[in-house]
């Protein structure tokens, strides 16, 4: 299992498709850094010697992946707040930022659904005894 940019990446997967799963790297990315590592494309990782996995951590010193790739969104996100625009808004409120609509779906953002006014009658009853029971005192 070879070590690279902090993540394990198993033996059995191609060089192009294992660069993928390290955060910030999409395909095409990892084709560029294979290409300007000179490492074969079909190659998998176990077939890779030192000297290649040197040459592939080299390329990818180039590009913000993993921690600082994180660190520098998480930034943006919190200039944008602190400069008070209607983006950093929208983050600190946990609502979608990009215009996407709010009065159905997202849900990944808002949570899950919270039901307001559709009581059932136990419940109703019970709220209304509380309350007379809690003026009364």
């Amino acid at each position: 299992m070879a070590r690279i940019a902090g993540i394990d990446l198993q033996d059995s997967w191609k060089v192009d498709f294992a660069l993928t799963k390290i955060k910030g790297l999409g395909w095409p990315l990892s084709k560029k850094i294979i290409k300007a590592a000179g490492v074969d494309v079909k190659k998998r990782i176990s077939d890779l010697t030192a000297d290649e996995v040197n040459k592939i951590g080299v390329e990818l010193d180039k590009y913000q992946i993993e921690g600082d790739l994180a660190r520098a969104v998480r930034g943006n996100i919190q200039r944008l707040q602190i400069i008070g625009s209607y983006r950093g808004l929208r983050h600190t409120k946990g609502l979608p930022v990009r215009g996407q609509r709010t009065r159905t779906n997202a849900r990944t953002k808002r949570g899950k659904r919270k039901t307001v006014g559709a009581f059932k009658k136990e419940m109703l009853s019970k709220m209304t005894t509380a309350k007379t029971e809690a003026a009364k005192k």
